[in-house]
């Protein structure tokens, strides 16, 4: 005859096994991880493309039609956001109900693997998708590095450009003829106007010489050359903090819009996880 403590000890010796066979599991399930990181970041290179596609529509050639560039900005900040919260919480809830059932784990717990699991769809999504667009990048850059090869000092053609307006403002006269160094004498002005910017003020004889050249130019009188000069300078120092702050307010809004992706992911995955531990065999 059986004792009844038999099955009492069965029980243990079950739970045991069980116990042993959870601890030697892994707590991550890599492969619901991946398939939620690989679907968040399709979905943020197709959201991304869309909302690329409605801002150019939204830009018109012409006077007072069309969305200005504080809208297009506003609106280029909020779109990313959304593209953060969709893409995330779809990979998020996606790992959620794909990763491995744990049985024998308290509920606190399981809220953190969820969790945790929600997380790493973001982190893995964010580097793959930031791969992506930094190889795609490289490679237009690359092209358009290996079309202007040919010609001389191409970063120093690139801050030129970058103050090509100022140069000309700077340089402006009422005569129609150019000077036959009209070219070297721009990019010089432009080499010394972005030395200058950087370092915060024109050198003294940088000022100078720019003063001269301006009255050999223009024709003007050496003290409206100076003052043309200063003017001339102070726009373009203005134009480049605007730029920066512009810079520094994106990546503020960036680091949000990605602090958001995180939240969505990580609570997504736990919504996810519940369904997935709420399904009732049939």
């Amino acid at each position: 005859m059986e004792s009844p403590a038999a099955p009492v000890h069965d029980q243990g010796r079950r739970a045991e096994y069980e116990d042993r066979n959870e601890a030697r599991s892994s707590g991550v399930s890599w492969a619901a991880v991946f398939a939620g990181a690989f679907v968040a970041a399709a979905l943020s290179l197709i959201l991304l493309a869309l909302g690329t596609g409605i801002g150019l529509s939204a830009i018109s050639p012409w006077a007072s039609m069309g969305a200005s560039g504080s809208e297009i900005g506003k609106g280029a900040i909020g779109w990313f956001i959304l593209i953060q919260l969709i893409a995330s919480s779809m990979g998020g809830y996606l790992a959620g109900r794909l990763r491995t059932k744990w049985v024998n784990i308290h509920t606190d717990e399981v809220y953190f693997r969820d969790t945790a699991h929600g997380f790493l769809v973001w982190a893995v999504s964010l580097v793959m998708t930031a791969a992506f667009l930094t190889s795609a990048a490289a490679a237009m850059v690359g092209r358009v590095a290996q079309a202007e090869s040919t010609s001389a000092g191409v970063g120093q053609e690139r801050g030129v450009e970058a103050h090509a307006y100022f140069v000309d403002m700077l340089l402006r006269s009422n005569s129609a003829t150019s000077e036959p160094n009209d070219a070297a004498a721009r990019r010089e002005v432009g080499i010394i106007f972005a030395n200058g910017i950087r370092q915060g003020e024109l050198p003294t004889a940088d000022k100078a010489y720019l003063t001269r050249l301006v009255t050999a130019r223009t024709g003007a009188s050496e003290p409206d050359a100076a003052r043309r000069v200063d003017d001339v300078f102070a726009q373009a120092q203005q134009a480049a903090d605007k730029a920066r702050k512009m810079l520094a307010h994106s990546m503020y809004w960036a680091f949000l819009a990605l602090l958001i992706g995180a939240f969505c992911a990580s609570f997504a995955a736990t919504i996810g996880g519940r369904q997935r531990d709420r399904v009732i065999m049939v």
